[in-house]
């Protein structure tokens, strides 16, 4: 088990060491979708994997930090939703759609990001959503994947 930032436990991603958490003691769902959280913060990721959790999304999720992570985690893992942070410390939202759309084309693409400039051009991903949105997530990623 990893710790949130106050201490307590959280479940860490399977490929961060730890085991599967809370969906590992789930019932199988009929389909487990595989999403792929792109985010340099383990705590903004973890908060993105409890919301799809906490609607009953099935889902597996793993989590790249950077460009390197991104494409050795993309070598064993199909993902069919990537979750990307927009703006990570030497590598972005826009590297990473670049690398998914080459290696995963198939994959459904929403950015994340705590702020976005009125007139900021962004890649032709599926969707952008504000980190402080994130309850809007759910929703967004059953209209994405038909869920």
């Amino acid at each position: 088990m990893a710790t949130s930032g106050t201490g307590s436990p959280r479940p860490a991603f399977p490929n961060e060491g730890g085991s599967a958490g809370a969906a590992a003691s789930r019932p199988a769902a009929s389909t487990q979708w595989r999403v792929l959280i792109v985010d340099d913060s383990a705590d903004d990721a973890e908060l993105a994997r409890i919301e799809l959790h906490g609607a009953g999304i099935a889902a597996e999720c793993r989590r790249a930090d950077s460009e390197a992570s991104l494409l050795a985690t993309l070598l064993e893992f199909a993902p069919q939703l990537v979750l990307s942070d927009l703006n990570m410390p030497g590598f972005s939202g826009e590297h990473a759609f670049a690398i998914v759309r080459e290696r995963a084309p198939s994959a459904r693409f929403v950015l994340l990001t705590g702020a976005l400039e009125e007139d900021a051009a962004l890649p032709s991903v599926d969707a952008v959503l504000l980190k402080h949105e994130l309850h809007a997530l759910p929703g967004l990623v059953r209209e994405l994947l038909g869920c």
